[in-house]
């Protein structure tokens, strides 16, 4: 890992004492448990998929609930959900979310290389169950983005490894549950891994296919969801959604307006994300920072978009954090972050459905900083002969170069 080497580096570097770990241990414990007591079900979001399994189990449809925005496979995952008593899902399901989110922090922090057991480890989850306020807000809803935050750092740990295969199956898994991380797919295609993005594909095509042949209306999700995703117009969502598109219509910006807007954002996103792919310096940054911004381009338009949605890229932004150049070092990031920090009264935010206007500055926050970075001019390295040229990323097809026949092969 390319680090600074400075006494503030080294320090975070060392293993963490047991006051930290405490610490830690504590607040994980606190949060579901606080959960468990004020969430009954589960959580609001997770009850949503257990009712749409239990409609299914009874001969109904799942997507009779226009609020259920999955797979027909999730209906299918969620089925022992359905057959548990309230009280066992009660505590059970804040405990899984939680678990989830620290396992998406561990494998964030091996896709940086920073070992597990270290002070910044420690104090960064610390840091992101404390002061991030999706954290705890995902854990009381119970929302199934957890799989999404947990699949991503996953994925990209063996895309680093060069287990794009591997890669592509893992973010497959996570789209049979829940829909979020397809803007991934766009990674695979600037990696040029064809196998990876083909499991990709194929997974939640061949686990939601099975399952849609179970459900009394197979077409469902293409006929009842996807028209709710693309007009965006339920009342009772819109108060929550952060994407600009549902911000500035509430601001008195016509909806056409509002949508070019949020479009052109992610359209700049999208840039950004293939200059900081094209950038081919070695090292994970390149690989997460990209998929980051894939994803936070998503959310800029995607209908609906929540500020838990923000677990999926903060945890890989912030574990980057002692790699020199890393996003995580622009001041910019920190300070889009600054109104999720729970405690914080904002004048006239300081109501629920006055939230989204933070989440949408975070959002945008996060886009302009990580790629203002991605943006930056192409570095320049020196090859073994002497020769001009950047740097590759283990397991992805920018290390072959062309012979004079035309065929492509590995330099020597």
């Amino acid at each position: 890992m390319n680090t600074v080497k400075s006494p503030v580096i080294g320090w975070l570097s060392k293993p963490a004492p047991a006051a930290a770990w405490g610490a830690l241990g504590l607040v994980l414990a606190v949060l579901p448990v606080h959960a468990a007591l004020k969430a009954p079900g589960g959580g609001m979001d997770n009850g949503i998929v257990v009712r749409a399994a239990d409609v299914w189990l009874r001969g109904g449809s799942p997507y009779d609930d226009p609020h259920f925005l999955y797979f027909p496979s999730a209906v299918l995952a969620a089925v022992p959900q359905a057959l548990l008593p309230a009280w066992v899902l009660r505590p059970v399901v804040p405990v899984l979310v939680t678990a989830g989110l620290v396992g998406a922090w561990a494998c964030a922090l091996r896709v940086h290389g920073v070992a597990r057991r270290s002070r910044f480890a420690v104090l960064g989850l610390l840091a992101l169950a404390v002061g991030c306020a999706p954290f705890a807000h995902l854990v009381h809803l119970g929302n199934w983005t957890v799989t999404a935050a947990l699949a991503l750092p996953c994925a990209l740990l063996c895309a680093v490894r060069g287990r794009w295969l591997a890669a592509g199956v893992v973010v497959g898994a996570a789209l049979a549950l829940k829909p979020l991380l397809a803007p991934v797919a766009l990674l695979f295609v600037l990696a040029r891994q064809w196998r990876g993005l083909a499991a990709l594909v194929l997974v939640p095509a061949a686990a939601s296919g099975a399952a849609a042949l179970a459900m009394p209306d197979p077409a469902g999700f293409f006929t009842r969801t996807l028209p709710f995703l693309l007009r965006g117009d339920d009342g009772f969502v819109r108060l929550y959604e952060a994407s600009p598109g549902a911000v500035l219509t509430r601001l008195g910006v016509p909806a056409g307006a509002a949508t070019a807007i949020a479009a052109a954002g992610a359209a700049a996103g999208l840039w950004c994300a293939w200059r900081r792919w094209g950038r081919g310096d070695a090292g994970p940054g390149r690989i997460s920072e990209t998929a980051v911004l894939l994803m936070l381009s998503a959310f800029l338009v995607s209908r609906p978009s929540y500020d838990h949605y923000l677990l999926v890229a903060v945890p890989l932004l912030v574990a980057g954090a002692l790699e020199r150049g890393a996003a995580a070092r622009d001041p910019w990031l920190w300070a889009a972050l600054l109104p999720q920090v729970p405690g914080i009264t904002w004048p006239w935010l300081d109501t629920g459905v006055r939230r989204a206007f933070l989440d949408c500055a975070t959002l945008c926050g996060l886009v302009l900083a990580v790629g203002r970075r991605g943006a930056r001019r192409v570095p320049v390295t020196l090859e073994p002969r002497g020769t001009a040229g950047p740097a590759t990323v283990p397991g992805s097809r920018d290390d072959r170069v062309l012979t004079r026949s035309g065929r492509r092969r590995y330099p020597a």
